[in-house]
């Protein structure tokens, strides 16, 4: 049963169309994860299904006993509840009933048997809908979700930015709407919190929509995947990796289909220049023919291209020592709340560390110590020889909101001509007025691809990376990626980005343990030595489902031999079309001069009805052979 529908959705904000037609449906239990490039509309397209926005056209459709509740992707809670609180008030019914319930009670004791039937069916229903586990529940979400002992009787309005959206997170999960809209839900978690939230989430019988650059928790929760380009969006079955191949596939076959069209098209009108050169009442009935059909041909598109992307590539300029840093016996507290303790490490030249640990680790701030902003407790750290830091902040402190994007980087390296800069912010899609934007009216993802450019013109030998990929869409990431990929220097990174450890972990250094576990290998090695340690973290279960190999292998081996056939047969019949072309060249030339000659030119004249009837069957042979090999 359908349970939400989007029909022809169009947004537009002044002149700038967000979204040109976006339609989709979902039936109940359906899990949908939306993708696009950072300004694609995706989280205007959950305001809109909530009616926090109103569409320019089209309409949304929900079915009338579904409820619907949304976590923005900033959701912030302001209340003088306290944490525990707050939480139970997901549950509004169940504490009103246990309210009624306590205020019959008082009745019974008081002597008043009249309400005894009916303070029994409420403690039955009370029972029957969670009553009596709902607040242990509450109790165990918020320690999924990162709360401390010490912060269940905080007031809400004391806790941070992060604490607020991980509480308003778990309070919408606690007691789910029919239909659930998150947007980026896993901002501010864990990794352990992560591998929950994807447990609970896939258990789920509601249907779930979410916006979300988390390719990880895209593969793991979602059954479909809209994917929103230039406005308008394409539905995919599966989950995120299934759609990144199918999307693909469907880009080859549109463009392959395209070029064939234009390959037949091409050929269809050199047959009727040729046929208008015969100037025969046959052949001018066959271009005639073969023009109408060309009208009457639904015409294909081409691919449209691909959204910009960034391009990137880190020079580690000059190179470092082997021994690019060590640590030893590093502690660091704030006041009562303490971070991490004996932490002793050594970083060589080449390795690519993650450095993880649950929130309050002091994992963003054993970066800024290393890069000089605060001082440990205790412990020392030390650079080796020749290193080049390059430390990226994942709040952009950095940058300075007076000034324009060109100023920010000009500044920094104002020996660099003007060329030069626009050059380099170009790579980084700023382009023509971007560039005289003031940086404090960026967005996030503008201001991390301003820092990536400052990082990039550099030429660091080692990269402290803070959440990275923070503010990225998923294109950004990949182009981040890949250029670390290919850098020759050294990489210590903080990062909740599991897809983005995964490619590049050469070792993981957890400091959320006690004693802290440093790891040598990847991150899925990783993931299996903490679960073997302590069982407290799920490995992701693959969806790939294993095919019979025989029968796929005879499949495989019957098509590839009908291609080559196929192919076999286009190339045989183009050197026929090209040689019996150039012939009836010559044999029209051997008519004009044999014009006196009688039994020769009906001789000539026969040979040349023959070609012209071979070139005609070569000609629809090899389109019909072309149209069955666009099928593989």
């Amino acid at each position: 049963m359908i349970s939400v529908s989007c029909d022809n959705i169009k947004l537009s904000f002044g002149a700038e169309d967000i979204l040109c037609g976006v339609s989709f449906a979902l039936n109940d239990g359906d899990r949908l994860g939306i993708v696009g490039v950072n300004g694609a509309g995706k989280s205007s397209l959950l305001k809109i299904i909530t009616g926090q926005y109103d569409a320019t056209d089209g309409g949304v459709y929900i079915s009338k006993d579904k409820t619907v509740g949304m976590l923005s992707q900033n959701a912030v809670l302001e209340s003088s509840l306290t944490v525990y609180e707050e939480m139970l008030s997901a549950y509004d019914e169940l504490l009103k009933t246990e309210k009624e319930i306590a205020g019959l009670q008082m009745r019974i004791d008081n002597g008043d048997e009249s309400v005894i039937s009916a303070f029994t069916q409420l403690n039955e229903k009370f029972a029957k809908n969670g009553g009596f586990e709902y607040k242990s529940r509450a109790m165990s979400f918020l320690y999924k979700l990162g709360f401390e002992e010490g912060d269940i009787s905080k007031p809400v309005n004391v806790l941070s930015g992060g604490q607020k959206t991980r509480l308003a997170l778990g309070k919408l999960i606690l007691n789910p709407p029919d239909i659930l809209l998150l947007d980026e839900p896993t901002n501010h978690l864990d990794t352990q919190t992560l591998f929950w939230l994807e447990d609970i989430l896939s258990q789920m019988s509601q249907t779930i929509i979410t916006v979300s650059h988390d390719r990880y928790f895209l593969d793991k929760i979602c059954t479909k995947i809209l994917d929103i380009e230039y406005g308008k969006g394409k539905m995919y079955g599966g989950n995120y990796s299934s759609f990144v191949v199918a999307k693909e596939k469907d880009r080859e076959i549109q463009k392959r289909h395209y070029d064939n069209q234009q390959r037949k098209i091409a050929q269809m009108e050199a047959f009727i220049e040729q046929q208008k050169r015969w100037n025969r009442e046959k052949n001018i009935i066959a271009a005639e023919s073969r023009q109408k059909a060309i009208d009457r041909m639904v015409k294909l598109d081409a691919p449209e291209k691909l959204p910009d992307s960034v391009r990137m590539r880190f020079d580690s300029g000059s190179e470092s020592g082997q021994d690019v840093l060590k640590l030893d016996k590093m502690s660091k507290s704030f006041g009562e709340k303490h971070l991490f303790s004996d932490v002793s490490f050594l970083i060589k030249k080449g390795d690519f560390a993650f450095i993880t640990g649950k929130n309050g680790s002091g994992k963003s701030t054993l970066l800024k110590i290393l890069n000089g902003r605060m001082y440990p407790d205790s412990g020392t750290y030390e650079f080796g020889y020749n290193i080049r830091i390059g430390y990226y902040d994942q709040e952009n402190q950095q940058l300075s909101d007076s000034k324009t994007v060109l100023e920010e980087l000009w500044d920094e390296f104002p020996n660099a001509t003007q060329t030069e800069i626009r050059s380099a912010l170009a790579l980084f899609l700023f382009r023509g007025d971007d560039i005289k934007k003031t940086v404090g009216n960026l967005s996030g993802g503008e201001k991390a691809r301003l820092t990536l450019s400052k990082l990039i013109m550099r030429k660091n030998n080692v990269l402290l990376l803070d959440e990275p990929t923070n503010h990225l869409d998923i294109p950004t990431r990949e182009a981040l990626e890949n250029a670390l990929v290919d850098f020759e220097g050294t990489v210590i990174s903080v990062s909740h980005d599991r897809y983005f450890i995964k490619k590049l972990a050469s070792r993981v250094i957890d400091i959320g343990r006690s004693p802290m576990l440093d790891h040598h290998g990847d991150y899925e090695s990783y993931i299996a030595r903490i679960s073997q340690l302590d069982g407290s973290v799920q490995t992701s279960q693959k969806n790939d489902t294993v095919s019979d190999s025989k029968a796929q292998y005879l499949e495989n081996k019957k098509n590839q031999a009908e291609k080559r056939k196929l192919e076999n047969y286009i190339k045989k019949t183009k050197d026929f079309i090209e040689k019996s072309e150039k012939k009836l060249e010559a044999l029209e030339k051997e008519i004009e001069a044999s014009a006196c000659d009688y039994m020769k030119l009906m001789e000539l004249d026969r040979e040349k009805t023959d070609l012209e009837e071979q070139l005609l069957e070569a000609y629809e042979g090899i389109e019909e052979a072309e149209e069955k090999l666009s099928a593989f």
